[in-house]
């Protein structure tokens, strides 16, 4: 049996105990984070997987002291500015992006939450910052040689099908960062004595007569400009090339099946681990603003031997010896 004092004194120390636990309850800050992405969650499932292990190998637990609040897209951008409104009204205290439209849909829908971008084409030419080192605003991230990435390109599918003097590029005009990246793809084309005719498409539907009109207009090779809508529908791209028997190179997002005959461009995947670097920057008191933007330095060479097989070619070796990949 207790004693009424010593009761009384276990009594008044829980009592008193209590509230200093639930003040250390309440101490632990739980931040909440927006993701704006153009698609879907299938999309963009490895990119997601590597920004929320960045996040984990920095210490934070997802739904502990992080949780996340999604909004997509689903391939229609016209959408991005209202559901990046949604995540302001939510308060997020960062909000994550993946591309052009996104980031500027963001930019436009707040000047005080800070912005991640995950990865952007060009983030000084289509007016997301004021420049890479001093980026100006609510805004950092990563960004990468966008214009100069697509005109090498055209250097690569002409070393690898030499005889070609048509190719069509496949874009989406609602992608700001298209524009930039044409121009400078007009300019390669001039010294490779190359036609260059852009095709837009802006909705999945739009492939079948896109395709067809370059078979109309003669094209002989295909550039898919990187856009995250296209990398979506990467296997109906694959196979109408093989159907209309079209060298096509894109990103190494768009390798799906075996219609892309050579993939050039940067591995996004370690860009969002990068990102949560960012994210736990701001979320420890740093300014987007005195955070320089990051840019991709590494571009990955992926030429498939089966398209070209597929097709009839026979890749020039120079250029089989500087790729990082091939497929057999």
């Amino acid at each position: 049996m207790i004693r009424r004092r010593d009761f009384i004194t276990l009594l008044g120390g829980a009592v008193a105990a209590w509230p200093l636990a639930a003040r250390a309850q309440q101490a632990v800050k739980v931040y909440r984070i927006g993701f704006l992405g153009a698609i879907s969650a299938d999309d963009l499932g490895q990119h997601l997987d590597a920004l929320r292990q960045g996040l984990r190998d920095l210490g934070y637990v997802e739904g502990k002291d992080i949780v996340f609040e999604y909004r997509w897209a689903e391939g229609k951008y016209e959408q991005l500015p209202e559901l990046a409104a949604e995540l302001v009204r939510l308060d997020v205290r960062v909000i994550v992006t993946h591309g052009t439209p996104g980031s500027l849909a963001a930019k436009r829908a707040t000047t005080t939450v800070p912005i991640v971008m995950a990865i952007t084409g060009d983030a000084v030419a289509t007016g997301l910052v004021q420049s890479i080192a001093r980026p100006g605003a609510n805004i950092t991230g990563s960004t990468f040689f966008f214009p100069e990435l697509n005109a090498k390109r055209l250097e690569l599918i002409k070393e690898a099908v030499p005889h070609i003097r048509r190719v069509g590029v496949l874009l989406n005009p609602d992608n700001l960062s298209h524009a930039p990246a044409l121009k400078a793809m007009e300019e390669a084309a001039k010294s490779l004595r190359l036609e260059i005719h852009p095709f837009a498409v802006t909705d999945p539907g739009q492939f079948d007569s896109a395709f067809l009109a370059m078979i109309e207009k003669q094209m002989e090779a295909i550039e898919v400009v990187d856009d995250r809508m296209l990398y979506a529908n990467g296997k109906t791209i694959a196979n109408l090339a093989i159907s209309k028997r079209l060298p096509i190179i894109g990103g190494r997002d768009l390798m799906e099946g075996d219609g892309l005959l050579i993939a050039y461009g940067v591995d996004f995947i370690p860009m969002y681990r990068r990102a949560a670097t960012f994210v736990d920057k701001i979320l420890k008191g740093a300014k987007p603003a005195d955070l320089p933007i990051e840019q991709a330095t590494k571009f990955e060479l992926v030429i498939n031997l089966k398209a070209a097989k597929a097709l009839g070619l026979i890749i020039p070796p120079t250029l089989l010896v500087r790729a990082d990949e091939i497929i057999e």
